[in-house]
């Protein structure tokens, strides 16, 4: 949701770019407009997206078949033209008629859950938001740019017997506090076996045991991987401890090209020990830099649960496709770790999530699914390459962690730090 430490951009690759922070910013508008917003918004895919101007004039029913309502979004008239509330799946059209651009949200009066929200609506533009409303209270709350939040007249249907889409309390930036301050302590204790591990690598290496070189090349990797929300708060060392040749013009030979793909290029593809000690050197100095420096670090709550969403959205975008193998074949073994960081991180936010996130049930089964298959790729610490899986077993690793991803774009959504006044 938000943007990603590795790059979510296609043509970025793992370790080389920090997104801008307004970039994050747009992340949210592109999975509400994908409808990944159901654990709160409870509507279709694309109901969020931008249809311009044109609304109907007032209560109706469209094209589509369902109720149009058009309501005002604006300081003084917040939630206006709401005159004949309904109960059932429909839409409403929200008519920002203010001179400043602002979010809207449909809650609950009484508790301030949130039933579906529009961001960034602009001054004369109008947007639908899709909603299922029951027996209940409803209230929008309007929120302009630069100005305290106005909340509407309170709205009641009664009689019915449809149920109402899901909603959830915002989640407050004090909330992410404590979980972030947790993960962050974990990966302090993940630097440090980070660091012997790569002392191991190092060592091998030093001595001209390519072999031993091999086999611990892959436990300390896989560390690295386990530590994905965190990569942005890493800084440059990131990209030095796992960066690929993404964008460097030298390819393999080039000298921006260091860390753990460095070393792993080397060691399978026939380099001598001679040529690897300055590389696997610079990547133990590297990774010691890290283990030091880390205390000092602090993460951004507000980003917490977005890179929960976002650790296995790079590993389909680039460990599922390969583009981060540079030798020994070990992408899956890759994909697991993420897996193993991601279940981590939801372990500190599981106290948010789960009075928040209906699906949070569901969201553990498809992790397990997609373990259980990875696992599938593990033979006693031998793991298939993606190029030999059998097109079946592709197509299921494809889709286990596709859907996982999917369902962590809930997680990212809901742990999204919203305005309350």
């Amino acid at each position: 949701m938000p943007e990603t430490a590795r790059g979510a951009d296609a043509e970025t690759e793992p370790g080389r770019t920090e997104p801008a922070p307004a970039t994050a910013a747009r992340r949210r508008t592109v999975l509400l407009a994908a409808g990944a917003l159901v654990a709160v918004v409870g509507v279709g895919a694309g109901l969020l997206a931008d249809r311009g101007s044109g609304a109907s004039a007032g209560p109706g029913r469209a094209a589509d078949g369902l109720p149009h309502t058009t309501v005002e979004v604006a300081t003084s008239g917040c939630g206006s033209g709401w005159t004949h509330p309904q109960a059932g799946h429909q839409v409403f059209e929200l008519h920002n008629t203010s001179g400043e651009a602002a979010e809207v949200y449909l809650t609950d009066p009484t508790t301030g859950a949130v039933y579906g929200e529009v961001e960034g609506l602009a001054p004369g533009t109008v947007r639908p938001l899709g909603v299922t409303l029951g027996n209940g209270s409803y209230a929008f709350k309007c929120l302009p740019d630069d100005a305290d939040a106005v909340t509407g007249p309170t709205v009641r249907i009664t009689g019915s017997k449809v149920r109402s889409g899901p909603a959830a309390l915002p989640v407050t930036q004090q909330e992410l506090i404590p979980p972030t301050l947790a993960y962050q302590k974990w990966i302090q204790g993940q630097t440090v076996e980070l660091a012997r591990k790569t002392d191991v690598l190092r060592a091998a290496v030093d001595r001209g045991d390519l072999a031993a070189a091999r086999r611990a090349w892959l436990p300390a990797h896989l560390v690295y991987e386990r530590m994905g929300a965190a990569y942005g708060t890493f800084g440059d060392l990131d990209g030095a401890i796992n960066g690929t040749t993404a964008g460097l013009a030298g390819g393999e030979r080039d000298a921006g090209f260091t860390g753990f793909h460095r070393v792993e290029y080397g060691l399978w593809h026939g380099e001598s020990a001679s040529g690897l000690r300055g590389p696997a050197d610079q990547l133990a100095k590297d990774v010691h830099a890290l283990e030091t420096s880390w205390p000092t670090q602090r993460m951004d709550p507000s980003d917490t649960g977005l890179r929960a969403h976002e650790i296995l959205e790079n590993t389909v975008q680039f460990e599922l496709t390969g583009r981060t193998d540079y030798g020994s074949g070990t992408n899956l073994a890759a994909a697991r770790a993420n897996l193993d960081g991601t279940r981590v991180l939801l372990g500190y936010l599981r106290p948010l999530l789960k009075t928040r996130d209906t699906g949070f049930a569901e969201l553990g089964d498809w992790m397990d699914r997609a373990q259980h298959t990875l696992d599938a790729a593990d033979h006693s610490g031998k793991w298939t390459p993606l190029s030999q899986l059998s097109r079946a077993q592709r197509e299921k690793v494809d889709a286990d962690l596709g859907g996982l991803v999917e369902k962590l774009a809930d997680v990212a959504a809901l742990t999204d730090v919203r305005r309350t006044a």
